[in-house]
């Protein structure tokens, strides 16, 4: 798909394709002029999903994939899924490089290494499943199996598993049992015809990426290693949201950036004025901080006073 990159004041036509000039967006999308007119004289705020409209000027855009046109044509050219595989700085640290890039090498005449954005993805036999979104259930595990061919993916785990620690080396295994957990794993899919060294070779032109984490290994043969994901709200141990939804006490440290007081006006713990900062404590009650900042003005409460009014 041919397409520029958004320009101001610009006079556009019906179905003229662009990419953001100056934001960070999914990669794959592109924007399609719906209404023709002229560009604004500054960048409009483009959607970030498939369908979006942003109006820019009298132009209105719609975000489309960068490879819609080929995906509907009679024949459509032919989807590479390419894998990478970015390790923690812990493990990095342990293995020597912060990320491998590979792909299944079973489409045809791609069965060797293939180049996307400069970066060599090396033919390996994959399994990828799962990866499937449903707007009901659950939010998808997906698993992929990556052939251990020569036992490099078991010398890769044998190696983060028993590594010793780089300052004392009396200590080992540093990363017990760790199996590469929390490494992300990128789905990057592409058409043939974009990558490197093909005539129509371009990076931004894919469908969105998909982004796990590794939860667990499943299983481990001569054979073949078996890893199942998450997606980033589903890993273990985390939150959502991160900070709990208190009522009645501040979460802040107390004349920390977040607090930002720093007055010279000094209280206890029960808000009773005091001198000198060694009996300055607060209360962490909304309170505690009215005394401090005034009752009408803006307060950084690090809490939350409404939880529990609404039923």
């Amino acid at each position: 798909m041919a397409y520029t990159l958004w320009s101001a004041n610009t006079a556009i036509s019906l179905g003229t394709v662009v990419a953001a000039a100056s934001q960070i967006l999914p990669t794959g999308l592109v924007f399609k002029c719906t209404t023709a007119g002229t560009t604004g004289g500054t960048e409009p705020a483009f959607g970030t999903d498939v369908g979006s409209t942003v109006t820019d000027g009298t132009v209105v855009w719609t975000a489309i994939s960068s490879v819609f046109e080929d995906l509907n044509s009679f024949a459509p050219d032919k989807i590479i899924e390419l894998f990478e595989i970015s390790f923690t700085s812990a493990v990095a640290s342990v293995v020597g490089v912060s990320k491998y890039y590979f792909h299944a090498g079973l489409n045809e005449g791609f069965t060797a290494n293939v180049v996307y954005n400069s970066n060599t993805y090396t033919a390996v036999p994959i399994k990828a499943e799962g990866f499937e979104l449903t707007t009901q259930g659950s939010i998808p595990r997906p698993t992929i199996t990556i052939a251990n061919l020569s036992g490099i993916i078991t010398t890769l785990l044998k190696l983060v598993n028993t590594a010793q620690h780089p300052t004392n080396p009396s200590q080992t295994a540093v990363f017990p049992g760790n199996d590469l957990g929390n490494s992300e794993v990128r789905r990057i899919t592409t058409l043939r015809k974009y990558l490197d060294g093909q005539p129509d070779a371009d990076v931004n032109a894919r469908f969105p990426d998909q982004i796990f984490f590794i939860d667990r290994k499943v299983s481990e043969t001569r054979d073949a290693v078996q890893f199942e994901l998450v997606s980033k709200m589903d890993q273990q141990g985390k939150l959502i949201p991160k900070r709990q939804c208190i009522s009645n006490i501040c979460q802040w440290v107390y004349r920390s950036s977040e607090c930002s007081y720093t007055g010279t006006n000094y209280f206890d713990i029960n808000d009773q004025s005091v001198s000198g900062a060694s009996n300055d404590v607060c209360g962490k009650r909304l309170t505690s901080c009215k005394a401090r900042f005034g009752n009408n003005d803006p307060l950084p409460y690090g809490s939350f006073p409404s939880v529990g009014l609404v039923r």
